[in-house]
Parts: C-alpha cells; sequence; structure tokens
C-alpha cells in the first residue's frame, strides 16, 4: 500500500492546507540536516516530509493520491491509473525547449519547458523555504491590531500605549539566520544547480530543490538560537496617537511596525482598527451628530431659548413657535471633525414635546377653553 503522507505529516486526511503547513514547518525544523549534521536518519526523515508535503500542498496531487496512493507519482506505478496512462520510456528529458520562453505571451525569458512544468505540477516557493535555505530580502508581514477607543475620544483624538505580539529581529544573527562566520556552501542534494528531477503519470520534470528551495546554496551553520528563521516572538509597548474624527473600522497605519522583513528586507507595517463604544446621548451617523431634547408644551408652541448639549458642552439655541415633535435643527459644525480634511460635520437636534401629567382642575379649564378657541383635528 505504500507510505501513509498523512501519518508522515503527523495530521489527518482531514487537515486543512493550514494545518498541513504548519505540520511540515514543525517537523522541517526538527530534522532539517543542518540542524541534525551528519545524522542520516534525520536527512532521511526529512526527505519523506518533503515528499509528503510536496504532495498533500498540492490540491490536485492530494487528490491523486487520495484516490490512487503514491502510485499515482512514481515510475513504476501499478494502479490502474498508472497501469493504464504511463507510456513506457516518455520523458521530456533531453529535448531544448528554451524557444519557448522570452517572447511576446510566453512565460518568460530564459526558462526552459522543464521549468514551466515545474510551475504546473508544483513546488517550492520562496515563502515555504526551509531552514538553511538561500532566501532573497522579503518585507515582513503586517500586523492587524484591534483597539476599543471611547465615543469622545474618537471625536477629539487620543494618545494611547498598546501591547501586542510581534517577532523581533534575532540578536544572535542580526536577521539573517546563519551563525557568524557560518557563510554559504553548495546544496548537497542538486549539486548546487536548485533543481531535482521528479515525476508525475507519464512525465519527467525537474522542480526546485526541496532542501535549498530552488537556490543552489544552503547556509552551512543555522543560527541555533532561532533555527534559521532570522528573528524571535516578542511583546511590543507601543505609545500611538489616534487622529480626531476615528470610527469604527477605522484603520491607522503605522509603517515598518509590523513583522521583521526576512533576510534583511523591510519590515511590515502595523494596522490598528478602532472599535468606537456608542454614547449614552449621542448618536453618530458619519460625521454628523443626534441628539433628542425634550421641550414642555408651551415652549414647543410659543418657542424658547433652550440649553442644549453638544459634544464641546452646552450651548444655546433658538426654538421657533410651533415647533413639531420629532422636528430637526441643525448646529452647524458641531458634529465629527472630518477625518481626511478639515472642518466638521454637524449636529441635529431633534425635539421631543411631553405632555403635562396630574393636571389640577383650572389647568384642565384653561385646556378645555385652549381647545374650544382652537378647533384642530390633526387626524384628517
Amino acid at each position: 500500500m505504500g507510505r501513509d503522507l498523512y501519518k508522515t505529516l503527523g495530521v489527518s486526511r482531514t487537515a486543512t492546507l493550514k494545518e498541513i503547513r504548519q505540520a511540515y514547518r514543525k517537523l522541517a525544523r526538527k530534522y532539517h540536516p543542518d540542524v541534525n549534521p551528519g545524522d542520516k536518519n534525520a536527512e532521511g526523515r526529512f526527505k519523506e516530509i518533503a515528499e509528503a508535503y510536496g504532495i498533500l500542498s498540492d490540491a490536485d496531487k492530494r487528490k491523486e493520491y487520495d484516490r490512487f496512493g503514491e502510485a499515482a507519482f512514481g515510475a513504476g506505478a501499478s494502479s490502474p491509473r498508472g497501469s493504464a496512462r504511463r507510456p513506457q520510456g516518455f520523458d521530456f528529458e533531453g529535448f531544448d525547449f528554451s524557444k519557448f520562453g522570452g517572447g511576446a505571451g510566453n512565460p518568460g525569458p530564459g526558462r526552459g519547458f522543464a521549468d514551466i512544468l515545474g510551475d504546473l505540477f508544483g513546488g517550492w516557493s520562496r515563502k515555504d523555504s526551509p531552514p538553511g535555505a538561500e532566501r532573497s530580502p522579503q518585507k515582513g508581514k503586517d500586523i492587524q491590531y484591534s483597539m476599543d477607543i471611547g465615543f469622545e475620544d474618537a471625536i477629539r483624538g487620543v494618545s494611547a500605549t498598546i501591547s501586542f505580539q510581534r517577532s523581533e529581529v534575532c540578536a544572535q544573527c542580526k536577521g539573517v539566520g546563519t551563525q557568524p562566520g557560518g557563510g554559504k556552501i553548495a546544496c548537497p542534494q542538486c549539486g548546487g544547480t536548485g533543481r531535482q528531477s521528479a515525476t508525475r503519470g507519464p512525465l519527467s520534470y525537474e522542480q526546485p530543490c526541496s532542501r535549498c528551495a530552488g537556490s543552489g546554496t544552503i547556509t552551512a551553520k543555522i543560527c541555533g538560537e532561532c533555527g534559521g528563521r532570522g528573528s524571535q516572538a516578542g511583546t511590543e509597548r507601543l505609545t500611538v496617537k489616534i487622529p480626531p474624527g476615528v470610527d469604527t473600522g477605522s484603520k491607522i497605519r503605522l509603517s515598518g511596525k509590523g513583522e521583521p522583513g526576512i533576510n534583511g528586507g523591510p519590515a511590515g507595517d502595523l494596522f490598528i482598527v478602532t472599535r468606537v463604544q456608542p454614547h449614552p446621548q449621542f448618536e453618530r451617523k458619519g460625521d454628523n451628530l443626534y441628539v433628542e431634547v425634550p421641550v414642555t408644551y408651551v415652549e414647543a408652541a410659543l418657542g424658547a431659548r433652550l440649553d442644549v448639549p453638544t459634544i464641546d458642552g452646552e450651548s444655546t439655541m433658538t426654538l421657533p413657535p410651533g415647533a413639531q415633535s420629532g422636528q430637526l435643527f441643525r448646529l452647524r459644525e458641531r458634529g465629527v471633525p472630518h477625518l481626511k480634511g478639515g472642518g466638521r460635520g454637524d449636529q441635529y437636534i431633534k425635539i421631543r414635546v411631553t405632555v403635562p401629567k396630574n393636571l389640577d382642575k383650572r389647568s384642565r379649564d384653561i385646556l378645555t377653553e385652549f381647545a374650544r378657541l382652537n378647533p384642530e383635528n390633526p387626524r384628517t
């Protein structure tokens, strides 16, 4: 039946691609030949892990493996798929397909047909390079941090100190992943070519070397402090300034405060995403504020000067005679500062007319006389 590639990586048959990648990286760090110099068992185990990952991390290869097992990939395939489809001796080696690259619409200059097949059938990517593989400088990953902020702080702006998990450049190797003076050597697995032969069904082709990730070189001695990653986990404390006008979902970018770069590359960015807490009195819609103000029956009928709340403190407004319950009055530029550009939104005062309760006899007589003098049916 052959090997169980899922057991090789220590995952279930229903494992997600993320779980497969995590399992591979953990095992690769443990069994990498540079971590276990001279240990043939570790070297063999690493090759098995790399082969298993190469198949299970590719959706199409994984489907074929689940159906036919390793027979779908070996030269001597004995499954129905292998025996029926594999023409004996069919191989692309020895053919010169170099003219396929470079022209308009072609994959790229200097790429042979074997390179194209390597792309089609999978292989290593730089981001999945095992420890010790030669890696070009890459920008670090961005970090997203969710921050709760008070309603008034969001309007006025605030400085706050936050704490978050962030990798730090390894102090031992300064981020390069190798011991000082470790240097580089030609990859012993591919002889420095960066390529290795592989077969799939009826095709023989080349793919990036699983040990050096296609670079042709490996580090002579990886850093023992960080295991070749160039970084270590740490906690960062940072004082940030939240500008006036942020809302729930606003993003503040702090350049270079993300994960450190790989092999000397620039650091990623930190994105602070704000969640603004509600206010017991004000409601925010965009950059406008809304507040409900109760008024008496007499104030609504005759008009009045009212002290109303704003986000900056109390302000005076004139209520015209005959104001209706639910009517809106605008106070210009008393709302939220515009996050992108000058000026502010407006504040709207919503009037709520209150009805007098527990009237004495004289008050009822006055209202009865008022109703007689002002006959009106608002429902008609």
